[in-house]
């Protein structure tokens, strides 16, 4: 079952799955390069943007997701005041850190993230990472953000999912909901909470819906009391 906390989730803009989707893909791909043991050899890092990732990616600042990704941070979490200067720092000394500080690569942004029109063959949203060591290639993982900021690596594109938890009110339609409701004398949100009820505690719940409001709150004053003109085209 799709939790609720899938659907409200905190996260950067302006995409979910051209910006926080390609956050994922580069804090999943410095998470696997640091569990391999490779990381401290890692000279440089290239990220390879395909299809609409590409043609869209400045727009919607997938580039600049994917080096805060490499860079150790999560959509939930990213400092979003701390961007812009890092960004730039990046781009004036060529290096990047990576992995919350833990080594730095070479990362002259333009030679480093390529964009190219062509599509990858099992999805529009297609991206490739690639550690280097010199000219040898360390790891190489493709990622497709399939949207809602989800992604896939290449390898288990189209496969199930893990073994999910069973919840007592399984649906996959809202005509299935709707008729568990009337069976159950529940509403919609009475019947989703049994089923979050299976997945974590009551209190876990209810403090991470307070963050979500909070942080909404926070994108609501932010966007009230911030002057200039809006970055894009």
């Amino acid at each position: 079952m799709i939790s609720a906390f899938d659907i409200f989730k905190i996260g950067i803009g302006p995409s979910s799955s051209h910006t926080v989707g390609p956050m994922n893909a580069g804090k999943c791909f410095i998470d696997r390069l640091t569990d391999s043991g490779d990381l401290p050899r890692t000279t440089r890092i290239t990220v390879d943007l395909y299809g609409s990732l590409s043609l869209t990616g400045k727009g919607h600042a997938t580039d600049t997701a994917i080096i805060m990704g490499l860079a150790g941070n999560t959509p939930q979490d990213v400092n979003i005041d701390s961007i812009p200067a890092f960004i730039q720092e990046a781009a004036r000394s060529s290096r990047l850190s990576v992995a919350g500080g833990a080594h730095v690569v070479d990362f002259p942004v333009a030679d480093s993230i390529l964009f190219h029109a062509e599509t990858l063959a099992r999805h529009e949203n297609g991206m490739r990472i690639t550690a280097w060591n010199g000219q040898k290639l360390l790891l190489r993982k493709t990622y497709y953000s399939i949207g809602g900021g989800f992604i896939v690596e290449e390898e288990r594109f189209g496969q199930s999912h893990d073994v999910e938890k069973s919840v007592p009110y399984d649906f996959h339609s809202a005509s299935e909901l709707l008729t568990l409701c009337e069976r159950q004398g529940l509403s919609v949100s009475g019947l989703m909470m049994q089923n979050e009820l299976a997945l974590r505690s009551k209190e876990q719940i209810d403090a991470g819906f307070a963050r979500i409001w909070q942080v909404m709150l926070a994108g609501i004053e932010r966007g009230m009391n911030t002057e200039g003109v809006l970055p894009g085209r």
